[in-house]
């Protein structure tokens, strides 16, 4: 529990850059955060430290068997998350991220972390908004659920996150009103075929222009994926918010499967042009190493990789 909340309007430059800042050492200390999405707004903590992904659980009022989708700053960070992205992933990320689109993936075994009841897969995602981009650039990969108490409605607004979470959190960014209701499409590239596991901003139709994609119900081979469809990472198996889908949760990430939560907005398809969204393909490159560089020194041996919210994420 944060012993001072610390609170931080986005829409004024100053507060922005001292907001991020401090978000980014909240984190670092393990504490909790809540940040703006493209789809709802999300709880987020880093994603390397046990402890703070199981006080951001209970902040929320969910167990393990949920776990929490994890964002990224850039495409190079998410590469160094997972085993393998498939013959279908590189193209769907080059044509939807950063945006509305969480990818089911099987985790790279030399990360040392625990998301939840993962199955050995993670949910990611690279979202479309500025103020969280930014955020994420400076933490590397993060734990991100829906701002919300399990079962409660995703917050599409700071003050809405507040009210539910308290001083569980330290830092709360208020990036506006969130103004998207749609959540990510989540889709599981841990078999030979991509495979739809909720149906969000991006259309399955345009999804196949770029790959074959089944539907969630045609089985495909490869492992199952423990998969959150959680609303603010937007993809948590189980949340259906921040993550991104969770199983069920409709909370701030995407507004997981039932997402319906802050930020992604249709976000995917605009890939990048929206609000800094062309801006971060770039920026990237930068934010990759900075992650890729952490989550380094973070590798010991083989561990079960996250999923949450984000992650098939939901918006619990």
């Amino acid at each position: 529990m944060s012993s001072a909340i610390r609170r931080f309007d986005c829409a004024d430059p100053a507060q922005r850059s001292a907001g991020i800042e401090e978000a980014a050492a909240a984190v670092s200390r393990g504490e909790l955060v809540v940040l703006p999405t493209d789809t709802v707004y999300g709880i987020g903590a880093d994603a390397f430290t046990p402890a703070a992904v199981m006080a951001m659980l209970i902040a929320k009022g969910r167990g393990t068997h949920m776990p929490s989708p994890v964002l990224v700053g850039s495409v190079r960070a998410a590469a160094a998350l997972v085993d393998d992205l498939g013959m279908h992933g590189q193209d769907l990320i080059d044509e939807f991220w950063p945006g509305a689109l969480t990818l089911v993936c099987h985790a790279s075994r030399t990360l040392s972390w625990d998301l939840g009841d993962t199955k050995g897969t993670v949910a990611v995602r690279m979202p479309l908004h500025p103020v969280s981009l930014e955020l994420l650039k400076l933490t590397g990969p993060m734990a991100v659920s829906s701002a919300n108490r399990s079962g409660e409605p995703p917050a599409m607004t700071m003050a809405e996150a507040e009210a539910q979470l308290g001083d569980a959190v330290a830092v709360y960014l208020d990036g506006g009103p969130c103004t998207g209701r749609v959540p990510s499409s989540i889709v599981d590239l841990t078999g030979t075929v991509p495979r739809l596991l909720r149906a969000g901003a991006i259309s399955p139709e345009r999804l196949r222009t770029v790959a074959p994609i089944l539907d969630g119900t045609q089985s495909s081979a490869g492992a199952e994926s423990s998969v959150n469809t959680d609303s603010a990472g937007d993809t948590g198996p189980g949340d259906t918010g921040a993550g991104d889908t969770g199983a069920g949760d409709t909370g701030a990430g995407d507004t997981g499967a039932g997402d319906t939560g802050a930020g992604d907005t249709g976000a995917g398809d605009t890939g990048a042009g929206d609000t800094g969204a062309g801006d971060t393909r770039t920026a990237d490159a930068g934010m990759g190493g900075a992650a890729r560089t952490r989550g380094a020194a973070r590798t010991a041996g083989p561990q079960s990789a996250p999923r949450d919210d984000l992650a098939p994420p939901g918006a619990d």
